[in-house]
């Protein structure tokens, strides 16, 4: 455990840091009268994800391999918050879903019946809790190896 206790601790980090970009897009109101731009507004968050990595794989450069780490060092520390941020998705996808933005998926849903993009029906099969669920702890662990993949490159020290 002690070998990853910088990952658990930038998983953890990345879990409140997503949720306060939760309670930011919804003060912003990309959750109810801005929701049709949330699709592409959302993707901002990218940029804060990929700043989080490079200090976690920093942190572990400096504080775990003595300023020193290679590639594959870095790619599996990547993986390894990836892990921990995704087993931590449905408790930060619950909290966003029923204490930061409640309304967020009746406003969805109305949105998207209206703009064109799906049926009633549609719209309440897919914009569900249990799908955002299933979405968020499939796109952390995606998402995150692709970005330690990436990170790692810039983080590596030279031979």
């Amino acid at each position: 455990m002690k070998k990853i206790a910088i990952e658990i601790k930038w998983g953890f980090l990345f879990a409140i840091i997503t949720l306060l970009w939760m309670m930011l897009e919804k003060e912003l109101g990309w959750h109810d009268e801005l929701i049709e731009k949330h699709a592409i507004y959302t993707n901002f968050f990218a940029f804060v994800a990929i700043i989080i990595y490079v200090i976690a794989l920093l942190d572990k450069r400096k504080n775990y391999y003595d300023g020193r780490m290679s590639w594959k060092q870095g790619f599996i520390s990547g993986i390894w918050i990836a892990v921990v941020v995704s087993a931590l998705s449905p408790l930060t996808q619950y909290i966003t879903s029923t204490i930061i933005t409640p309304e967020y998926f009746p406003n969805v849903i109305k949105a998207s019946v209206e703009l064109g993009l799906k049926t009633q029906e549609e719209a309440a099969k897919y914009f569900t809790l249990q799908n955002y669920i299933i979405q968020s702890t499939i796109g952390a662990l995606l998402m995150g190896t692709i970005t330690a993949a990436i990170v790692a490159l810039f983080v590596k020290t030279k031979r």
